[in-house]
């Protein structure tokens, strides 16, 4: 059997988007969260609970704020905190969140984002000896929808969202390029949502494009490897470890409803797992799930019974990452969002841990004992 390219089985990720909003401001999540200011504390929390691997991400609007000049001050911490306490880290190099003064849509974009890539790999190896993995640009395909069809998010479009995708595809080709030309064995991480959508049965005449919307979550992926748009460069060297996110809204009537475990039409997530492995055959992990409130054990109950089934069906799934870690602040109304395993931290770090999901953690972490490296 392979070993596991993680260390730990659980795994915690920190929220660090830093899109703008229509309002024009720019979110960093590592910053309001505290994030940056208690990154130690945090990273021992995580190890206390048996955690050794994690998702944070580097901030490219901090990194790159005049073209060209890099200052990675930024990162230094969290590469000397994981360092120090033996943490393994999945790097976002690109959360929805780039630097003013870039179309996404030309190509200078490709080039900004190949040589901030590049940059980061050679401090990276100027700083740890630590292996290198790497998620070049978080959720592709979701970004491409949210940018380039719902105007939610930068680059505020409709109707481009297609077009956003085969950008965001070349970026990540060369962004892996560019880092595997200073750390050849950096391992890759292409993460997106698994989703199922049916037509609602009253209208049957929706079916074909509920089916579209369907096969359309492997779009990026199809483009990454060469099956799909060739001409962008994919490759199925570009797959090497899939992360697939996983939320109670990820299954919908097209045009309608959210569709619930209770429903008839809900699909299995092992079932959805397992149409992934068949389709690329690669080790995978969920690289996030989540809820807020009351829900959080629930959710992660159902979750961790459906990978374990999985894995029972020898599909190689090597993870399960919370997500996100801390709780935060809403993207667009800056409410309280209950949907991490700790709270605002006060002012001196410490943060208030929300016990039922640690306690339903903590009984989950020993059944999965046997799947740790």
């Amino acid at each position: 059997m392979e070993i596991p390219p993680f260390a730990s089985f659980f795994m915690g990720g920190f929220e660090c988007s830093t899109h703008r909003l229509s309002s024009n401001k720019r979110l960093d999540l590592i910053a309001a969260t505290q994030h940056d200011k208690f990154v130690r504390q945090d990273y021992t929390r995580l190890k206390q609970m048996g955690v050794s691997t994690l998702r944070d991400g580097i901030r490219w609007h901090l990194i790159e704020q005049k073209p060209n000049r890099y200052d990675f001050s930024s990162v230094l911490p969290f590469i000397q905190a994981a360092d120090e306490l033996g943490m393994q880290v999945i790097w976002d190099l690109c959360h929805y969140g780039w630097p003013d003064g870039i179309d996404i849509f030309r190509p200078e974009f490709v080039r900004s984002f190949s040589r901030m890539s590049r940059a980061f790999a050679h401090f990276y190896q100027s700083e740890t000896d630590a292996p290198l993995l790497v998620c070049p640009i978080n959720e592709i395909s979701f970004f491409a929808w949210a940018g380039g069809d719902a105007a939610q998010m930068g680059p505020f479009e409709r109707g481009r969202s297609f077009e956003l995708k085969t950008q965001l595809v070349r970026a990540t080709i060369e962004g892996i390029e560019a880092i595997w030309d200073v750390i050849p064995d950096a391992r890759i991480v292409t993460i997106d949502p698994l989703i199922h959508v049916v037509a609602d049965p009253s209208r049957p005449e929706q079916r074909v494009n509920a089916e579209g919307y369907q096969i359309a979550q492997y779009q990026a992926w199809d483009m990454l490897e060469g099956s799909l748009w060739p001409q962008l460069g994919g490759n199925p060297k570009y797959l090497d470890i899939l992360g697939v996110n996983f939320y109670p809204l990820n299954q919908w009537v097209f045009g309608g409803e959210t569709i619930f475990p209770e429903n008839p039409d809900y699909r299995p997530f092992r079932d959805m797992l397992q149409e992934l492995y068949d389709r690329y055959q690669r080790p995978m992990f969920v690289a996030e799930t989540g809820t807020e409130d009351k829900f959080r054990p629930q959710w992660f109950r159902y979750v961790t019974t459906e990978v374990l089934a999985a894995i029972q069906k020898r599909i190689p799934v090597d993870g399960i990452c919370w997500y996100p870690i801390l709780c935060h602040q809403g993207w667009e109304n800056d409410r309280y969002c209950s949907n991490g395993f700790w709270g605002y931290a006060d002012e001196k770090g410490h943060r208030e841990v929300y016990e039922p999901l640690q306690e339903e953690w903590l009984r989950l972490q020993v059944i999965f004992t046997p799947y740790s490296r």
